[in-house]
């Protein structure tokens, strides 16, 4: 009886050791409460479980799971790695007080949102920090200094807003501080100047202003510091040149002014020095030579006068030296041809003149050179090629001379680009040794000889100009349409002769331009393989015969010019068809018979007519009854009788709709989406703000519905109220998404929008500094419109050329365009339109159109700047009159008058030039927005103040 109660009682006190052993795991039970107050949509924390069985060892179960670290006993947590795990949710705090000997967390590239929990800051043993690409937003909150440990603090790339936190700079052992990509404001604080450790400093890409702190002098043992991207006030302090350490220094994009200290030369171990896209003046300290560390040196895009320093030559480490966009003179050191390392040389758009040094590209590896728009004079160095990796050679809108045998053995040569200068001789490409080359322009030069003959050997080209070169003469070659990537032949007024060769294969094939030659016989009906064919000109040849049907069906077909030809017959009715065809002229030909009577055709205008003798039909002559039953009053009749009775139908089937939609109602639960910049806000909170009186209120409409509202928080917010059908929904809300991804700094932001399944309120930034329609008459000096005038440009390229796919803005004008408190340009509504057409079924196929519409109305804007608010919609005034005149009333407006200097005028017309371009009537003629933002880049606005 004895040993059965000590059996039972030994039995009892190994469950109860069990107990207590399961008992001390808190780190399990933590992780799996943590787990439990989160969002792991995609499972990546599944192999988090409880224990099936007991742990009498006394190890941390946790131990085994994903992203958990222990000590090698396995007794203690002493890493937490959650990385890309695409956990979202609002971080809970209360489980981190169990982590006392916590090194490392790590919770990066997430979808984190809210405020950073404070109790994180308790581990007192955390060494390293990592919350960089989540959402947290709010002030950074305080008591970091609880993190006494801390050498790794990574924030980069969240939303967190206000003043930087000042308190960091007491974590004595801190090396790495990257606060990057925020929404931080106000002054970088000048105890900052005085970590003790700090090796790498990032406050890059947020909203910091005031002066860069001269204590920041005082770091001298930081290594890396990038600081750019910001709105700050004055100049670099010269202090900077007493940070011993740094080897990579980045301040671009900063508003920063006056001129480059020469102290910045006792870096002698800085590697990098970005300071692009400011607005500092003044020379290059030539003392730059003393930093022999030196391997990339940016100061593009600012207002630098004076040459290219002698002593440059001394850099032997430089690779990249960049001085674009500045207002830099004299000629280019031959010491520049002396660097043995130098693979990147841009030097484009200043006003150099003289020789390029002989021997540039003998004695290093030069990889990308870009001379282009200067006065440049001479010939191609000849050793341009020596280093056999020279890949991108850009040297347009110069005055050089000479051939081009120095780029005969460039087989390494990708982008060609040497038009507008005097180049002459034949062409020496043999393009069967380019099996890389895919743009090639040498447009607006002297060259004879022909096209190589060989062009069809060059298997990666896409683009190829050879336009105005007046004495090249020649033949295309048979082969020419079978590249199996071109996208663009362009060879007008080049005295071009023999047939059209036939287009065998040209799938790929967008532009063909052979207007102005001396070409003939017919088109090839072969033209139908051309199926993404969008602009054919061909006027001004020899060409006969009937226009064929096959050009006709071309489903992308955008532009056709066969004008001042000799073709006959019939313009083919499959014309009439086409949902893409802007712009047909046949003028001056022998064509005969009707003009279809589909609307398309008809509004071209008596020009694209005009010459053909027995050519009828409106918009020309009428054509008897015998001719054309298009022509019959009976049919014109009959026609708008159907036209009305489709009309009555289609508005009694929407006021159908329009009562349905009423009957059903708004029903469908709200749901909320936020961009970066717009903290976690249900949809509750948002129309509980729609609701308060006090909260919002109604403004002018810009657009269907427009108010402004304060959020929980305090934030002022436009909204704008959409409507769509349920099975509309997704397709929105994908395109809203998109908007809501664009960032620029000249964009109005989308920072979210509340739904449901019948309608959507988005909410933007709300500026209340007012737009350009209200500001345009108020006079400006002319930096001041320049700055806002390229402001839109640069807004409007990012939209059309960086978002992928492409957005257009659709309404652009002055009301659209509004003001920062920096009275920076900012687009606002754009992609509205799209949206709205989207929700009622367009095709995206239609985007192309409003791109092209963009740019003109760009040119409009344009003009309605420069004339401070007098002419607008004056796309078609300017361009009815002559251009003397036109620019006679713009140096008036801006008093540019005949003693003004001739900077002033220069720049009224290269701005004026670009208006013209933009708003031309022909889309297809109009440039590209990175094209005509490259036309303005130039503009400094130094003329009267």
């Amino acid at each position: 009886m004895e040993i059965f109660q000590w059996s039972q009682l030994n039995l009892l006190f190994s469950s109860m050791l069990i107990v207590v052993v399961l008992a001390t795991d808190p780190y399990s039970d933590a992780l799996l409460s943590f787990k439990s107050e989160i969002i792991d949509p995609f499972h990546n924390l599944d192999d988090w479980l409880e224990p099936n069985s007991g742990n009498p060892s006394g190890k941390v179960h946790a131990c085994s799971w994903s992203g958990v670290k222990c000590d090698n006993n396995s007794t203690i947590v002493i890493g937490l790695n959650l990385s890309t795990k695409k956990l979202a949710g609002k971080l809970p705090g209360k489980q981190f007080s169990v982590f006392t000997e916590l090194v490392e967390l790590n919770i990066s590239q997430n979808s984190f949102s809210g405020e950073i929990p404070v109790e994180i800051f308790n581990l007192a043993n955390l060494r390293s920090l990592d919350i960089s690409r989540n959402n947290f937003s709010g002030h950074f909150p305080g008591g970091v200094t609880g993190l006494q440990n801390l050498v790794v603090l990574d924030a980069f790339s969240n939303s967190f807003s206000g003043p930087l936190p000042v308190e960091l700079s007491k974590l004595e052992f801190l090396k790495v501080l990257n606060l990057a990509g925020s929404y931080f404001s106000g002054p970088i604080p000048s105890a900052y100047g005085f970590f003790k450790r700090l090796e790498f400093l990032h406050l890059a890409g947020n909203f910091i202003s005031g002066n860069i702190p001269p204590e920041l002098g005082n770091l001298q043992t930081v290594t890396h510091m990038e600081i750019g991207y910001n709105s700050y006030e004055g100049n670099i302090p010269w202090q900077l040149g007493n940070m011993s350490e740094l080897q990579y220094l980045d301040i671009a994009g900063s508003n920063l002014s006056g001129s480059i200290p020469k102290q910045l030369s006792n870096l002698t171990k800085l590697q990098s020095l970005f300071l692009f896209r400011n607005q500092l003046t003044g020379l290059i300290p030539w003392e730059f030579s003393r930093i022999l560390a030196l391997t990339n040196l940016d100061l593009s895009d600012n207002f630098i006068s004076g040459p290219i320093p002698e002593s440059f030559a001394e850099l032997k480490n430089l690779r990249l030296l960049s001085l674009m966009y500045n207002e830099m003179n004299g000629t280019v050191p031959d010491g520049i041809a002396e660097l043995p390392s130098l693979d990147t040389l841009f030097i484009w758009n200043n006003f150099f003149t003289g020789s390029l040094p002989r021997n540039l590209g003998k004695n290093s590896k030069l990889r990308w050179l870009d001379v282009s728009i200067n006065s440049f004079i001479g010939s191609i160095p000849p050793h341009i090629c020596a280093g056999g990796e020279l890949f991108k050679l850009i040297m347009f809108s110069n005055k050089f001379t000479g051939n081009l045998s120095p780029l005969s053995n460039c087989s390494s040569l990708v982008r060609i680009r040497l038009e507008d200068n005097s180049f002459s001789g034949e062409i020496p490409l043999t393009l069967s040794h380019l099996p890389d080359v895919s743009y090639i322009d040498l447009s607006r030069n002297k060259f004879t000889g022909g096209i190589p003959s060989d062009i069809s050997q060059a298997s990666k080209l896409q683009y190829f100009n050879v336009s105005n070169n007046p004495e090249l003469g020649g033949v295309i070659a048979e082969e020419t349409w079978s590249l199996p990537l071109l996208q663009n032949f362009s060879a007008s007024s080049c005295n071009i002769s023999g047939n059209l060769p036939p287009f065998k294969s040209c799938k790929s094939m967008l532009v063909v331009e052979l207007q102005k030659n001396n070409m003939s016989g017919v088109v090839p009906k072969s033209v139908s393989h051309c199926q993404a064919l969008e602009i054919i000109n061909l006027a001004s040849n020899q060409l006969n015969g009937h226009i064929p049907d096959e050009l006709a069906s071309l489903p992308a077909l955008s532009v056709v010019d066969l004008s001042h030809n000799n073709f006959s017959g019939s313009i083919p009715a499959e014309f009439g068809k086409s949902t893409n065809l802007l712009l047909l002229n046949v003028s001056y030909n022998d064509i005969s018979g009707a003009i279809p009577s589909e609307k398309v055709l008809q509004s071209m205008g008596r020009s694209a007519y005009v010459g053909n003798r027995e050519l009828c039909g409106a918009p020309l002559r009428s054509c008897s009854a015998s001719m054309s039953i298009f022509g019959s009053k009976g049919t014109g009749k009959l026609r708008l009788v159907l036209l009305l009775s489709a009309g009555v139908t289609i508005l009694i089937a929407a006021l159908l709709f329009w009562l349905v939609y009423l009957r059903k109602g708004n029903k469908g639960q709200w749901k909320m989406e936020s961009f970066i910049g717009l903290p976690q806000f249900t949809a509750n909170d948002v129309l509980r703000s729609f609701s308060s009186a006090d909260s919002m209120e109604e403004l002018p409409p810009l657009s269907a519905a427009v108010c402004k509202a304060v959020l929980p928080t305090g934030i002022t917010v436009l909204v704008k109220k959409i409507e769509w059908e349920p099975k509309r929904m997704k397709v929105a809300i994908e395109f809203i998404t998109q908007m809501g991804n664009a960032r620029h700094r000249n964009l109005i932001r989308l920072l979210g929008f509340c739904y449901n399944n019948h309608m959507a309120y988005m909410l933007y930034d709300y500026l209340p500094n007012g737009n350009l329609a209200e500001k345009v008459t108020m006079p400006r000096d002319w930096s001041t419109k320049c700055r806002i005038i390229t402001g839109i440009a640069r807004g409007l390229c990012f939209l059309h050329h960086d978002c992928n796919p492409a957005i257009s803005h659709g309404d652009l004008n002055s009301s659209t365009i509004v003001f920062d408190d920096n009275f920076e340009p900012r687009l606002a509504d754009f992609g509205f339109k799209y949206l709205i057409e989207l929700i009622k079924g367009r095709s995206s196929e239609a985007i192309k159109d409003e791109l092209y519409m963009d740019i003109y109305r760009f040119g409009e804007i344009i003009l309605e700047i420069l004339t401070n608010g007098k002419l607008k919609n004056g796309g078609e005034i300017v361009q009815s009159k002559p251009q003397d005149v036109v620019l006679r009333e713009m140096y008036s407006e801006n008093e540019a008058t005949d003693d003004s200097t001739n900077s002033l005028q220069d720049e009224i017309k290269q701005v004026v030039d670009v208006s013209l371009l933009c708003t031309r009537s022909r889309p297809a003629d109009r440039p590209s927005i990175k094209d005509a933002l490259k036309l303005l880049s130039g503009l400094k606005g130094q003329g009267k103040q």
